[in-house]
């Protein structure tokens, strides 16, 4: 993986670790449905994501945006990472919950790799990320991305380019960070020789 760089290589390629997400995903959202005995119309209505997006996720033809995890989550009455995870521990007073190096929870998209941070405890108010930043233009993106979030970021390792609609693109390194409101449309691209990686976190 590539949040773990004193490892061997692996021999899985980038486009094999999308797919495998995109199944693990495609098979939640699945087994949610059905518990719940919703129709792709009713999942649809509650989570406010198109019927046609709900029946490519089910059947892994495409990786959802993080605005679109919001959506499923809130809609299942889960939080993103319960919803990635698979399960969650209540929101109890006093918890805790301890990561250790090259744990955490893995979700993969064609522009980022997200590892999902303190993944067994839901109803967090903030969602912890280690994020690797695949992309390495703008051309990677479709659209902006955008979700109901604010969003801290600290780069730990590289050098990327942080765009966003309203601001003129700011190249950062490690030890920079910003805060922004998730709802504006960013992308970020790599500028290094490896994949940046950042410390993310999503208040929702």
């Amino acid at each position: 993986m590539a949040l773990k760089p004193e490892q061997s290589p692996s021999p899985t390629s980038p486009a094999d670790l999308v797919t495998e997400s995109r199944r693990r995903l495609a098979e939640r959202l699945a087994a949610l449905r059905r518990d719940r005995g919703w129709t792709l119309d009713q999942a649809a209505e509650r989570t406010g994501v198109s019927r046609a997006s709900l029946s490519k996720l089910e059947k892994a033809q495409m990786s959802p945006t993080f605005d679109v995890l919001l959506k499923l989550g809130l809609g299942f009455g889960l939080s993103p990472v319960a919803l990635l995870a698979g399960a969650g521990v209540g929101g109890a007073t006093g918890r805790r919950s301890i990561t250790r190096a090259g744990e955490g929870t893995d979700y993969i998209s064609p522009n980022y790799e997200h590892r999902v941070l303190a993944a067994e405890l839901s109803h967090k108010a903030m969602l912890p990320f280690v994020t690797v930043v695949r992309a390495r233009s703008l051309d990677d993106y479709e659209d902006w991305d955008r979700h109901e979030s604010e969003d801290f970021l600290y780069v730990l390792k590289g050098e990327l380019t942080l765009h966003t609609e309203h601001y003129a693109p700011e190249r950062l390194g490690p030890g920079d960070s910003t805060y922004m409101d998730g709802r504006m449309g960013h992308a970020m691209v790599s500028e290094s020789d490896s994949d940046a990686v950042v410390l993310w976190v999503s208040a929702t």
